[in-house]
């Protein structure tokens, strides 16, 4: 794989495993036994059926907690600790045959886009949580799940482009990240000038 693939497969699975590992990894799985790509040496593996079978199960557990209001969240909060580490995993794996250092570096990348990611879709999902009505949340995980799938197969087939709709994405998520926080600062202000208001 050239520069430019290696940077594309990178940051598209980085993104969409912060959104949702399993089907990234499924996709990428089913992409290489159908021979729609030819993955690295390294991630073939994924398309061996005990790989993929397994892949598809998480992904339909995870499918049905993602509709579910506060499951979501403490599913989400679980993988905070699984999804950026797959996803540098991931990278590190796409990267094979290249320097020791192009290899960190994208394990790196993919890893902190996977941060941002999920950080975003975590974020995003707590706030909606607060909403009554459950379509806002379904909405939100079909549009996650949509979202890794494409990213996984634009990384994988037309890099250059993943490029630079991960980026742009990953930047949209900083910002909407950032007001997020705010949003919850200023929340949580206010919730504690009450209490202690006489």
């Amino acid at each position: 794989m050239n520069p430019v693939e290696t940077l594309g497969l990178a940051l598209g699975t980085g993104f969409s495993s912060g959104l949702n590992l399993y089907a990234t990894v499924a996709t990428l799985g089913f992409l290489q036994r159908f021979g729609v790509i030819h993955l690295p040496e390294p991630l073939q593996v994924l398309a061996h059926p005990w790989i993929l079978g397994l892949a598809v199960v998480l992904y339909l557990i995870e499918f049905f907690a993602d509709k579910v209001p506060y499951v979501d969240s403490a599913w989400d909060a679980l993988h905070t600790i699984i999804r950026p580490p797959a996803a540098a995993l991931l990278a590190y794996s796409a990267a094979a045959g290249t320097s020791p250092e192009w290899r960190w570096g994208a394990a790196l990348l993919a890893g902190g886009v996977a941060l941002t990611s999920h950080g975003t879709k975590a974020s995003t999902r707590a706030a909606v949580n607060t909403i009554p009505e459950p379509f806002s949340n379904w909405i939100l995980s079909f549009g996650e799940d949509l979202i890794a799938v494409f990213l996984t197969w634009m990384g994988t087939t037309h890099p250059a482009t993943a490029i630079i709709i991960v980026v742009t994405m990953t930047g949209i998520a900083a910002f909407v990240l950032f007001h997020l926080f705010r949003f919850l600062r200023r929340s949580l202000e206010h919730l504690f000038a009450n209490r202690s208001a006489p």
